[in-house]
């Protein structure tokens, strides 16, 4: 599960395996479907994490700490952009505060790697951070996910988090999020949703979010298109693309270890 095709990172790291369910842009989620692939190629840590509902594969909430998972970043001696819990949010609230001190303590422990953690719990981890992993590490990123204006709330939380990086992730962006406050936001990831069951994207939905990139001076990084393209048209992933105003957009957040941490 290290290497990726994720546009945004190097590798995948899952300390943490199975989810649950919690607002609608986790309807959809990839991980799920992987997660029974997984267990049927036999990997122990996927087994039980997701039952049947109709034609979909869902969580069923069962989550599973890896303790075995947490030596993994010591051995990747090249720097690597990681992200954390990729099919699974390490902010879960089966997830201990004790296991989540050791995932801190390895990212302590291995400074040549940028973390990047993304949760849909970000209250959790706002309060966490902020009163037990004491000073900030330049190394880790801190985002969350925001899928349409119902959870923008969530911007406020990682904005109590203390983090050399915030970030946010809209993707899958599957409506306007209107008029949000990225006032010390680092970094904004913009996607469509993929798969036989991906919901529409609309330019204006990612114009609006571009824009207020642009006023906070927020890097802003396209991913994809996703199902459906710009003239709204139902296509593969890979046929729609990453074009957006004619060209890719792969900004990233400066990452220096003067960051202004606010």
């Amino acid at each position: 599960m290290a290497e990726t095709q994720i546009e945004w990172t190097d590798s995948t790291w899952n300390p943490v395996a199975g989810c649950s369910i919690i607002t609608a842009g986790c309807t959809h989620c990839y991980a799920m479907e992987m997660a029974k692939r997984l267990e049927a190629m036999g990997i122990e840590k996927y087994a039980g994490l997701t039952r049947k509902t109709g034609k979909r594969t869902v969580w069923n909430g069962v989550v599973r700490e890896d303790q075995q998972a947490l030596s993994i970043p010591y051995g990747w001696k090249k720097p690597r952009k990681i992200f954390v819990n990729s099919m699974s949010d390490l902010f879960h609230e089966d997830v201990s505060d004790a296991f989540i001190l050791r995932v801190w303590r390895v990212m302590r422990e291995t400074p040549r790697h940028n973390y990047q953690i993304l949760t849909k719990r970000p209250e959790r981890m706002a309060a966490l951070v902020a009163s037990r992993m004491g000073d900030v590490l330049p190394n880790v990123w801190l985002g969350t996910s925001i899928e349409n204006s119902d959870v923008v709330s969530r911007i406020d939380y990682l904005r109590q988090a203390p983090a050399a990086i915030r970030f946010i992730s809209f993707e899958p962006l599957i409506g306007s999020v209107g008029a949000v406050d990225l006032r010390d936001i680092h970094w904004a990831i913009v996607g469509g949703e993929s798969g036989k069951s991906g919901r529409p994207i609309k330019e204006e939905w990612i114009d609006e979010i571009h824009s207020q990139c642009l006023t906070a001076s927020t890097a802003f990084f396209f991913k994809q298109w996703g199902t459906w393209g710009k003239d709204n048209k139902r296509r593969s992933k890979k046929a729609n693309g990453r074009e957006y105003r004619g060209r890719t957009w792969d900004e990233m957040p400066v990452t220096t270890t003067d960051a202004n941490v606010m």
